[in-house]
């Protein structure tokens, strides 16, 4: 490879770069948005839960379990109601999730320590949200018999005298608060390098073809490898500006903690840019026109990217078949990698696998790429 052409048709593409201001836009703006509108609109964090209740108790048992569920934190009262109609209602027009009716004797089945019933209406039409909302009530149900049963044995002056089987210590490590953006973030990092990466240069070699100017190329001593290597350089150097941007919009924008080496993700992502660059330059060669070219680029990187790289759907709950094709799919390794330096502070050790398939994805497909790259009009 000599490096005076390859620096060559990097100047080049870069001129074609900065001459064109939809690339820039593309390149600059899109991140940016996309940031914001998945960084803010997307959220797996299920709280502030509408909810109705028929309490026909109405005693100070059943007034102490409705301020422990709205308490939480998690569940958000809309209504109260002596109607059992109502509640079917409002869960039909989307008023409310939870429905909640508590027996006339609730109160008087506590006292005589007596099983009693919570009835619990829960739309499914969102499975992921009723499941969530089914367990934090169950939990809130079982604080409340706790409390009951304790100061049922502090009334009867054995509380001293009972021991807890069980004694419950639970410490959460790298996202202590649960909170859903410290877990996307990161991975919407990865989401928008490969789409941007990949669109942008998928339509390096078919707009040669479509100028005009490829005829130029072609009667040039350039060799494909050296067309490759400088075409994406410039390119290679603005998904790191990319990277810049959503990392400083990740650390001041949504306060996403950063325990890692800035040192080692940055080295990681630029393994993993090489990859996604290549991808859309193979997309440029056996593409006809542009239109194609942007289309099938953004089919072949965002829908992959998005459903197989376990950044919103768990790979784990995939048939065996599907976690095996996630393998070949960059952006898992990159996910992986950078949750692993976002929240954990992981070394080079921890990372060292998917840093490994990053490696032999991006010399797979760039060696594919110089192979299609022939130097001659079709």
């Amino acid at each position: 490879m000599n490096i005076y052409r390859t620096l060559a048709v990097s100047r080049k593409e870069a001129r074609q770069i900065i001459r064109d201001s939809r690339s820039l836009y593309l390149a600059l703006g899109i991140p940016v948005l996309l940031m914001i509108l998945f960084g803010y609109a997307l959220s797996l964090d299920v709280n502030d839960i509408p909810v109705a209740v028929w309490d026909q108790d109405r005693s100070p048992q059943s007034r102490e379990f409705l301020d422990q569920l709205t308490g939480s934190g998690y569940f958000r009262m809309v209504f109260r109601t002596e109607n059992y109609k109502k509640i079917v209602q409002a869960i039909d027009d989307n008023t409310i999730t939870l429905g909640i009716t508590l027996p006339h004797d609730f109160s008087e089945k506590l006292k005589k320590g007596r099983p009693t019933t919570i009835q619990a209406l829960v739309d499914g039409s969102d499975s992921t949200r009723a499941g969530i909302a089914i367990e934090y009530l169950k939990v809130i149900i079982a604080t409340f018999e706790s409390d009951v049963k304790l100061a049922e044995l502090n009334r009867q002056a054995v509380l001293a005298r009972v021991r807890q089987p069980v004694d419950p210590r639970i410490r959460l490590l790298y996202n202590p608060e649960l909170v859903s953006r410290n877990n996307i973030v990161p991975g919407l990092i990865a989401i928008i390098m490969m789409v941007i990466a990949a669109l942008l240069t998928s339509l390096t070699i078919v707009r040669e073809r479509e100028t005009g100017t490829m005829e130029q190329l072609i009667s040039t001593p350039v060799k494909p490898n050296e067309l490759i290597v400088g075409k994406l350089i410039p390119y290679f150097a603005l998904g790191y500006v990319d990277l810049v941007m959503v990392y400083l919009m990740g650390e001041y924008v949504f306060r996403v903690p950063f325990r890692g080496s800035l040192l080692l993700m940055f080295a990681a992502s630029g393994v993993f840019l090489i990859g996604a660059l290549s991808i859309g330059f193979l997309v440029s060669v056996v593409a006809k026109n542009q239109f194609f070219a942007t289309q099938f680029a953004l089919l072949a990187t965002f829908l992959p990217t998005f459903l197989l790289s376990g950044f919103v759907f768990p790979i784990s709950n995939m048939p065996d078949v599907i976690q095996s094709i996630t393998y070949i799919v960059p952006a898992r390794h990159l996910i992986t990698i950078l949750r692993a330096i976002y929240l954990k502070g992981a070394g080079i050790e921890i990372i060292a696998f998917p840093l490994f398939m990053l490696v032999v994805l991006g010399f797979l497909v760039s060696s594919i790429a110089v192979r299609k790259l022939k130097k001659k009009i079709q």
